[in-house]
């Protein structure tokens, strides 16, 4: 958002194939010995050498030339394996490992990429193997086979399929009793995980995802300093939970040599009983935000009581940035608000909730400097916005960065402050429309980190210049096509339609550019929820449940004589 009149923002902006029989006898023999793994003993150790392919390819043997080392993606240290297939070759590597007869050995490791094959051959008894078809994360395969009474070594390998793209393998592990060839140095106890998120809720279940850790095996997720459950992946799901109720996590990582620090904890809340999809708010079915100026920048001053009442969310703007990162304070402009003072500030806001409105602060805006990037700043930025609610009596925040925005701490930050406030808390953002093209975008992201708590995106459909629609063409701003066709995106993206808005300007003169009247507003949320006054890109479906509009300002909007509010204002009542 604005904090002068006409300032520009202009940003621009697989088919698997058959592999016959071959598959079907693989897959065969890795379910034939599944019954055959077995615990690693105490005094088991680890016969494969170079297993993480620190070394380069030393005690390896790769066909054909398909194998190099890689500095990165890798599972543990610094190197992994990378082979490739071609023509005929199968980009098989092997090592030759010292075993005791009659004995079991545990075989893993960990893939990424295309095909790949893990086995051993050579045992005396059944040669095994087994595979995946491939993954853009580490995944780990294992199998186990047991020695012949005579066999002294065995061939242990990798490999990937014909035509199929390189595969990836780190951190081989053939764990039993040493053969006499020895091992290699036992392994570390891992670092702590980072990046411990709370992801989706339900009345009894949340769940956690954090980044993994060089050398662990597995992870132990701990519930208010008591273990609760344990994954060898990156994620996992607390099961269990009493509803509307908020917890405390950490996570430690772990592997043979023993188990990590536990992690920063982050609180997670439950979902309440009554409502186990989202939040519980006082905001009503179909909502109008309106953004409330701290600051005289020509516009119309205005008290809090000078608001009309088509306006259900006034986002006072904005809160300011402290010396400590992540925090913000509020400071209301009496000098510039014509001595409107903090007493009266505060018992404007009762006076607002009190007819049925939702007053929330706005952290960021055009000028806005906040930065939420680390466990401390995230939480900093919930720990002083829990105090602004506390103070003031705001019903939630208001997220309009517009100069960065990390969904991880982010994320973690407005979850933390959930777990405060409680489920009443009111959460909107105001992404710029670049921010919502993709979901792999950092503001899509938090969103959908979020969405059980989050209220309602009102994106900034001005000072964008063109953008592509969820159709794959190119809108200009300025249009009812612009609006409706970016709106699909995040519609058709993850979030609710209940959690959809669309933020214009109220007047030419509250954005640089992308003013429309309040008549093709109204135009497009008649094709969004009804199907009808569509321009050139009409929706495949509609959606009744769109949350609403919003605009940039209450004030601009009293300049322009309330004509936004008073146009947009029932009609967004009046939708279906």
């Amino acid at each position: 958002m604005e904090r002068s009149e006409g300032s520009s923002r202009h940003r621009r902006s697989r088919v698997r194939p058959l592999l016959g029989g071959a598959v079907a006898v693989v897959a065969a023999g890795a379910l034939a010995v599944t019954g055959l793994a077995t615990s690693a003993q105490a005094a088991d150790v680890n016969v494969a050498k170079n297993a993480g392919f620190e070394s380069g390819l030393a005690n390896w043997t790769c066909s054909g030339g398909s194998g190099t080392t890689v500095s990165s993606p890798v599972h543990g240290g610094t190197s992994a394996l990378k082979a490739t297939s071609a023509g005929q070759d199968n980009a098989k590597c092997t090592q030759t490992v010292a075993v005791k007869p009659n004995s079991t050995y545990a075989l893993s490791s960990w893939v990424q990429g295309g095909y790949a094959y893990l086995g051993a051959s050579g045992t005396g008894t059944t040669d095994v193997s087994t595979w995946t078809p491939g993954s853009t994360s580490w995944t780990q395969l294992r199998t186990s086979f047991t020695t012949g009474p005579s066999t002294t070594s065995v061939t242990v390998y990798t490999h990937g399929w014909y035509g199929q793209a390189a595969y990836f393998a780190d951190d081989v592990q053939v764990t039993g009793p040493d053969g006499g060839g020895g091992t290699d140095p036992e392994p570390s106890v891992p670092g702590s995980p980072a990046g411990l998120t709370v992801g989706a809720t339900t009345t009894s279940s949340i769940a956690l995802s954090w980044n993994a850790v060089s050398g662990a095996t597995g992870y132990t997720v701990y519930r208010n300093g008591t273990k609760a459950t344990t994954s060898t992946g990156t994620s996992a799901t607390v099961t269990g939970l009493a509803a509307d109720t908020a917890y405390q996590f950490a996570v430690s990582a772990t592997n043979a040599a023993g188990e990590s620090v536990k992690s920063a904890t982050v609180s997670g809340r439950t979902a309440k009983a009554t409502d186990p999809g989202g939040p519980t708010t006082s905001v009503p079915k179909h909502a109008v935000t309106g953004y409330w100026q701290n600051f005289n920048n020509g516009a119309t001053v205005q008290k809090l009581s000078d608001v009309p009442a088509n306006y259900d969310i006034i986002a006072v703007s904005f809160a300011d940035a402290t010396a400590t990162p992540g925090a913000v304070t509020f400071n209301l402009d009496s000098a510039g608000l014509n001595g409107y003072t903090v007493a009266q500030f505060k018992a404007d806001i009762k006076a607002k909730q009190a007819a049925g409105k939702n007053v929330i602060i706005s952290v960021g805006g055009e000028k806005g400097s906040v930065a939420v990037n680390s466990d401390a700043s995230a939480t900093a930025f919930a720990d002083s916005v829990y105090a602004l609610i506390q103070e003031y009596g705001f019903n939630g925040v208001d997220i309009d960065l517009e100069n960065g925005l990390n969904s991880t701490y982010m994320t973690k930050a407005l979850r933390s402050l959930s777990s405060k406030a409680g489920s009443g808390l009111v959460i909107t953002m105001a992404p710029q429309t670049i921010d919502m093209q993709s979901t792999s975008g950092e503001y899509f992201k938090t969103a959908l980190n979020i969405k059980d708590i989050l209220t309602v995106v009102n994106m900034q459909y001005y000072n964008s210049g063109s953008m592509l629609g969820c159709d794959g063409k190119v809108y200009s701003q300025g249009s009812v096509d612009f609006l409706t066709a970016l709106a699909c995106i995040q519609l058709e993206g993850g979030l609710a339609p209940s959690q959809v808005g669309l933020g214009v300007p109220a007047s030419t003169r509250g954005a640089g550019s992308g003013y429309v009247a309040p008549s093709v507003v109204n135009a497009a949320l008649d094709c969004l929820t009804k199907g009808t006054s569509c321009g050139s890109f009409k929706p495949s479906r509609t959606y009744p449940a769109l949350r609403g509009a919003m605009t940039w300002s209450t004030n601009w909007d009293a300049t322009a004589g309330n004509a936004w509010s008073n146009a947009v204002g029932p009609h967004v009542h009046g939708l279906p």
